[in-house]
C-alpha cells in the first residue's frame, strides 16, 4: 500500500472523533489540523503525541518518541504505521436524549402509578482528547452524538428517574405539575452527571429537560382528570362531593313520595347535618317535603281547616297535635310567668338567680330568721317576719 503524502480531516460533519483510514504513514507525512481540532498519533494502542491546528511534519525531529517506538534512525526517512485520530473540540450544544422506555414513578399526592416519558438535550465539548480516546472510544472507527448519548443512557436515565422521583415527594407535587420545575430538576441532573462526563475527559456544559410527557391514554391518568375536573366544578360552584352526593339522596326521595319517600327524605337530612349541611340541607328538606305526607298522602290544603308547621311551613289538619312533615309540636306553649328585679325592676327569666342588667341576687332571704323567701312571698312562714319587699 502506497505511503501517505498527507493526512488531513475528511470524516463526517458533528462527530466527537473520526480515524484516519489509512495507517500506511512516513517520515515525511504531512499532518494538517484543523481550527478546533487535536490530532493524537497511536501506535499499539498507545498515545504517542498529539498536535494542535496547523500542518506538521511525521518526522522523529517532531516526534523523538517514534525513533524507539518504531525504531526509526533518528532524522532518516522511514515508512511506519500508525494511527492518526482527529478529535473535535467545539462546543455541541444538541445532543438529544430522551427515555427509549416510560419510567413507572408513583404520584405522591394521588398515589397512582404513572408512565412517564422524558426527553431534552445535553452540550459537551471534549476537554481532554488522550482520556476522551483512552476511556471511549477504543476501537471504534467514529464516535458521534449518538454513540456518546448510548454510552451514558444508564448514568442519564437513573438520574433523572431518581431526581424526577425526589421532586415529586419533597415538593409534596403530583406529577401532572411536575413541567413547573423542569429548569430546577435541569440544573441538578447537570451538577450530577458533571464529573462523570469529566472522568472521560468531557466537559458537560449544559443539561436541559425539555419536558416530561405523560401517555393521555393512560388509564390512571385518565381517571385522575376526570376526578380533578369534578372537583374545580363543585369547588366554583360551592359544595363538596359528600354534599353533592347527600343533595342527590334528597332529590331522588323527592321524586318517590310515600313513607319510603319520608324515610329516604330524613336519612338524606341526616347525612347533610353529618356534612356540615344544616342550613342548605333543612333548607333543601322543607322545600321538598312541602305537600307530603308521612303514610304516603299529601298534606292538607290550604284552608280554613288547616294550620301552618312554624318549623317546616307544612299545612296539617287542624285538629292535629304534631307536624306531619317534620314531627314538631303544634301544641302552643303556654307563656312563662313573669318576674322582676327587686332592686332594679327590669323583666328577669323565672328562675334566674342574679338579675342579667343590675347584677342583684334574686335570691330574698328574710330579715329576721335568714330563711329562703319564694317570689312573690310577703311574710315569713317560719318566723313571720314582713319580707323586705312586701
Amino acid at each position: 500500500m502506497a505511503i501517505i503524502e498527507v493526512v488531513k480531516y475528511d470524516g463526517p460533519a458533528g462527530v466527537f472523533a473520526w480515524k484516519y483510514p489509512n495507517q500506511e504513514l512516513g517520515t515525511w507525512t504531512q499532518l494538517i489540523v484543523n481550527e478546533s481540532q487535536e490530532a493524537i498519533l497511536f501506535k499499539g494502542g498507545e498515545a504517542l503525541d498529539s498536535f494542535t491546528a496547523g500542518r506538521h511534519t511525521l518526522s522523529t525531529a517532531n516526534i523523538p518518541i517514534l525513533s524507539n517506538v518504531v525504531n526509526l534512525p533518528f532524522g532518516g526517512k522511514s515508512p511506519f504505521t500508525a494511527e492518526v485520530w482527529f478529535v473535535n473540540k467545539m462546543n455541541s450544544m444538541n445532543v438529544k436524549w430522551g427515555t427509549s422506555s416510560p419510567l413507572q414513578l408513583q404520584d405522591p399526592k394521588y398515589q397512582i402509578m404513572i408512565s412517564v416519558r422524558a426527553f431534552g438535550q445535553f452540550g459537551v465539548k471534549i476537554e481532554d482528547p488522550r482520556k476522551f480516546l483512552l476511556k471511549l472510544v477504543g476501537t471504534l472507527p467514529l464516535f458521534d452524538q449518538d454513540t456518546m448519548v448510548s454510552y451514558f443512557r444508564g448514568l442519564l436515565m437513573s438520574n433523572i428517574n431518581e431526581l424526577i422521583s425526589s421532586y415529586l415527594v419533597h415538593k409534596k407535587i403530583s406529577i401532572l405539575e411536575i413541567n413547573a420545575y423542569v429548569v430546577e430538576i435541569s440544573k441538578h441532573i447537570q451538577g450530577r452527571l458533571a464529573s462523570s462526563f469529566l472522568d472521560s475527559g468531557i466537559e458537560l456544559n449544559n443539561f436541559f429537560i425539555d419536558s416530561i410527557n405523560i401517555p393521555d391514554n393512560d388509564p390512571a391518568i385518565l381517571r385522575l382528570k376526570e376526578a380533578l375536573a369534578k372537583k374545580a366544578e363543585m369547588d366554583i360552584i360551592g359544595f363538596t362531593y359528600q354534599q353533592e352526593r347527600s343533595f342527590n339522596t334528597m332529590e331522588e326521595a323527592a321524586g318517590n313520595p310515600g313513607n319510603l319517600g319520608a324515610g329516604m327524605m330524613n336519612t338524606g337530612l341526616g347525612l347533610g347535618m353529618g356534612f356540615g349541611l344544616a342550613g342548605p340541607a333543612t333548607d333543601m328538606m322543607n322545600r321538598m317535603t312541602r305537600g307530603m305526607s308521612l303514610d304516603g298522602g299529601t298534606a292538607a290544603a290550604p284552608g280554613a281547616s288547616s294550620k301552618s308547621c312554624a318549623g317546616c311551613g307544612t299545612l296539617n289538619p287542624a285538629d292535629a297535635r304534631f307536624c306531619i312533615g317534620c314531627g314538631q309540636s303544634l301544641q302552643p306553649v303556654p307563656a312563662a310567668a313573669s318576674s322582676t328585679c327587686h332592686s332594679c325592676g327590669k323583666p328577669v327569666i323565672p328562675g334566674a338567680k342574679f338579675c342579667p342588667h343590675c347584677g342583684e341576687s334574686l335570691i330574698i332571704k328574710c330579715t329576721g330568721c335568714g330563711h329562703e323567701l319564694q317570689p312573690g312571698q310577703k311574710f315569713c312562714a317560719e318566723c313571720g317576719t314582713r319580707a323586705a319587699n312586701g
